[in-house]
């Protein structure tokens, strides 16, 4: 399994033959669509999948099996409503022995029946951009001490080259609240579902 980041929340997952596609609308930001052939997009907000003529989505709550991989969507509020509506949906993906979380721009922290919904998680893909649009530092290292992963991979941080809905915060400021084990890759590659023995962030370079 390989994880691609693209920017946003824009992350692309290899596994075999097959890919899967999160957040994969990113022109918005001055970024090209994250689009490959046959590949199986989810969002985690309407909208968020690009364009793709006769493309396999999930963009909602439910449990779905897709080329030998579960997805179970959980639904969220998010960070920017003041309501109690649940416009969001976080992912558990489970490929082989690894379960991945996928957050989104959530409101936190995690109540116990989303902690449930998500179950064991071994790699989480949180936001940490803040400035009242999504997790800050320091509430997206208490979500992480909610879900309890062996990796997370922080996404929509600041840029130079894409432009946010608002102004997002360093990356730097996460891995400072997060201490520990940190790694700076172009991709996240897993072999044998191995993972790294202590709590790592891993920072994926931009493709």
């Amino acid at each position: 399994m390989e994880l691609t980041y693209y920017g946003g929340n824009a992350i692309r997952i290899d596994v075999k033959k097959d890919t899967f596609i999160i957040d994969g609308r990113i022109e918005g930001y001055g970024a090209k669509d994250v689009v490959v052939k046959d590949a199986v997009y989810i969002a985690t907000q309407d909208k968020n999948n690009p364009v793709v003529k006769n493309a396999l989505t999930i963009s909602g709550p439910g449990e779905y099996e897709v080329r030998n991989v579960s997805v179970k969507g959980v639904a969220a509020k998010r960070m920017i409503d003041y309501d109690e509506t649940r416009k969001a949906t976080m992912y558990r993906i489970g490929i082989g022995g690894i379960s991945i979380a996928v957050l989104g721009h959530v409101s936190v922290p995690l109540s116990d029946d989303e902690l449930e919904g998500l179950g064991l998680v071994d790699i989480a893909i949180v936001p940490v951009g803040g400035n009242g649009y999504t997790l800050d530092a320091a509430q997206a290292a208490a979500v992480v001490g909610q879900l309890e992963p062996k990796v997370v991979i922080p996404t929509h941080y600041a840029d130079q080259s894409l432009t946010y809905e608002v102004p997002q915060n360093n990356l730097e400021e996460f891995t400072r609240a997060m201490g520990g084990e940190n790694e700076k890759l172009s991709s996240f590659k897993i072999k044998g579902d191995v993972l790294p023995v202590k709590l790592t962030v891993v920072e994926i370079e931009r493709s």
